[in-house]
């Protein structure tokens, strides 16, 4: 690549949703808004399944891990933008850009290692209801948690020493309210083939072998609900699915937007990060309560707790 421009950078633009300051204090209050409900709601459900021994199952230890992710992803981004907002600066410093295409990365494949585990437990809850206890035991579980751990912050801290090693042009706007990794490659003067090269082989991976699980789960599932004889039986054998197949749903479709999103006009690729990051981990916290008795029913005891101390 071209290095006659080449510089040494220490801070970047992140240009965001609007030029217009009269936008401004609508965008604040609006994502100021969603991270208040996406912390709140999932500390709650931390909350929850840690107050309440009857929710101290690899179900519910997942959607813990989950929750706490959750709100990690969302802080990764979120409280920057609004200081940026607030402040009406644009600017984030180099070590600060890296930092966040870590965490961002961390938290992001972790969501995607915690789903899949989510729906090999409800494969053996349902399709091997006599081992469950066998298969899915504590120690396998932390097991799981502890690899998936490990594996993102492996590869999140791959990639930000690969983008370290970088040496970045004159120009340092990034059209994004975060530092996107594959924006801030394009601002390279370097070559990049080697961030390239592990970024599709890591979303390859990302992108098929834990959807396969999800999807090989879930077709095991059905096959099993379809031979329950009874509508009252296959209603309850998929009620146990219905939160987490809404929340893959959701995580997977928001991401194949960001991901089609990726040439598209700038404000388009926006929106699409804003259901991904935002909009999904604020969400998950009704999806699991809503419909869901034993959550509902620790969500009361802990809200009760608290407003008694108040």
């Amino acid at each position: 690549m071209e290095t006659g421009n080449q510089t040494r950078v220490s801070y970047f633009i992140l240009l965001g949703f609007s030029q217009d300051s009269e936008h401004q204090p609508i965008l604040f209050c609006l994502f100021l808004s969603m991270y208040f409900i996406t912390v709140l709601g999932n500390l709650l459900i931390i909350l929850a399944i840690t107050s309440d021994s009857h929710l101290h199952t690899p179900m519910y230890f997942f959607l813990s891990n989950l929750s706490l992710a959750d709100i990690c992803f969302t802080s990764t981004t979120i409280p920057k933008m609004l200081v940026n907002i607030q402040t009406q600066s644009k600017a984030i410093t180099y070590a600060g850009c890296i930092a966040q295409i870590c965490f961002f990365n961390i938290f992001g494949v972790m969501d995607t290692f915690l789903l899949t585990m989510m729906a090999y437990d409800r494969f053996v809850a349902i399709c091997h209801p006599l081992h469950y206890t066998l298969i899915m035991n504590p120690r396998l579980c932390g097991l799981l948690v502890l690899m998936s751990w490990f594996i993102s912050i492996t590869y999140s801290l791959t990639q930000s020493l690969l983008t370290l090693r970088l040496s970045f042009c004159t120009n340092r706007e990034i059209s994004h309210f975060y530092c996107e990794l594959a924006q801030a490659l394009t601002l390279a003067c370097s070559d990049t083939l080697i961030n390239h090269i592990l970024v599709y082989m890591v979303t390859g991976f990302l992108g098929i072998v834990p959807f396969s699980g999800i999807l090989f789960s879930y077709i095991q599932i059905v096959s099993s609900i379809l031979r329950i004889p009874s509508a009252d039986g296959k209603y309850k054998a998929f009620s146990t699915c219905g939160s987490h197949l809404s929340t893959v749903s959701l995580f997977y479709g928001t991401g194949l937007g960001v991901y089609l999103s990726s040439d598209a006009p700038s404000w388009r690729g926006m929106i699409a990060s804003v259901m991904y990051t935002v909009v999904t981990p604020m969400l998950n916290p009704f999806i699991y309560s809503l419909r869901n008795r034993d959550i509902k029913r620790a969500l009361q005891k802990v809200l009760g707790k608290m407003f008694h101390v108040l």
